[in-house]
């Protein structure tokens, strides 16, 4: 028996030890995969804490999550959600990308802004006007918006009536502060056949496409990216609050955001995409699968246990 063992052991031993050896291997190759994180503000991720994903990968955030949650990347394409993130001060600490962010010397404010509107009319309702941070000393501004001569004399013309629904016609300035992390979508590396960066996409597959192009992932998990609703009523976390949709609309329509997810999907073969549902059982239209994304290969369904069990 004792022969045997001297015998046998050293080999099996020295076995184990492969073994051992080749799964910490295979577990460090896994720690080495270059994962991101696609969050959208679909309502299927409350109550998820998306901190527990920072160690696993990057995270790239849509719009208004800054409110609630800091992601490593965020990317807007509204005018006015733009302007909230960065009066809000998030481009002076994280990479933000925004659409037509064009900066503008400061000298041509008045010129550019003020455009011929009387100091009179334009002290008068300015506060209603325009929406924007402070000045102080910055030498860039990023400005959108109609003409403010232009509303000035359309208040003038119909009184309160319009002064009520200005917002809809506000100018919204970002005087540029240091440090500035703010980029233009335009300047990302085009697509073949595009001329810029800037496809014209909503904010979630532009958030994918800004992934692409800063982190060459392997790995990108899409998570609170509904695309569809639960039920007759809009589905998203920031509903009815500032520059976003009242939760009494109905759906929005989401064949535009499928499409440019699935252009991502083709774009980007070598790349594995994960479409995180809550409960990926079919048993609604966000908890389904994607018929108009069938047969794509680099595409996988699967759940939030899926989250907990990273590498």
């Amino acid at each position: 028996m004792k022969k045997y063992f001297d015998e046998v052991w050293p080999k099996e031993e020295e076995i184990l030890n492969i073994g051992l050896k080749m799964s910490k291997q295979n577990k460090k190759d896994r720690q080495k995969v270059k994962r991101v994180f696609c969050i959208g503000n679909g309502e299927s991720r409350k109550g998820f804490d998306l901190e527990t994903l920072r160690k696993h990968g990057t995270i790239y955030g849509c719009n208004a999550l800054y409110r609630d949650f800091m992601p490593d990347v965020l990317t807007a394409v509204d005018h006015g959600i733009m302007h909230e993130i960065y009066h809000a001060g998030i481009a002076q600490v994280i990479p933000c990308y925004f659409r037509d962010w064009t900066k503008v010397p400061a000298m041509t404010y008045e010129s550019v802004v003020m455009n011929g509107a009387e100091d009179l009319e334009v002290k008068k309702h300015i506060d209603d006007i325009i929406v924007s941070n402070k000045r102080g000393d910055s030498k860039e501004y990023v400005y959108h918006g109609a003409s403010l001569k232009g509303i000035v004399d359309m208040i003038k013309r119909n009184g309160e009536k319009v002064k009520k629904n200005v917002n809809n016609a506000t100018i919204k300035v970002s005087w540029i502060q240091e440090p500035d992390y703010s980029h233009s979508v335009r300047d990302l590396e085009p697509m073949p056949n595009q001329k810029t960066g800037d496809f014209g996409w909503a904010c979630g597959a532009t958030s994918g496409y800004v992934a692409m192009c800063r982190e060459k992932p392997k790995e990108i998990y899409m998570i609170g990216h509904d695309l569809h609703s639960h039920d007759k009523f809009i589905n998203n976390m920031y509903k009815s609050t500032k520059n976003y949709t009242a939760k009494e609309n109905g759906p929005t329509p989401a064949v535009n955001w499928i499409k440019q997810w699935k252009t991502l999907f083709n774009q980007y073969p070598d790349t594995t995409f994960y479409k995180v549902n809550r409960f990926n059982d079919g048993r609604d239209m966000v908890n389904g699968h994607i018929s108009e994304w069938e047969g794509i290969k680099n595409l996988i369904y699967t759940d939030y246990s899926t989250l907990d069990n990273l590498a």
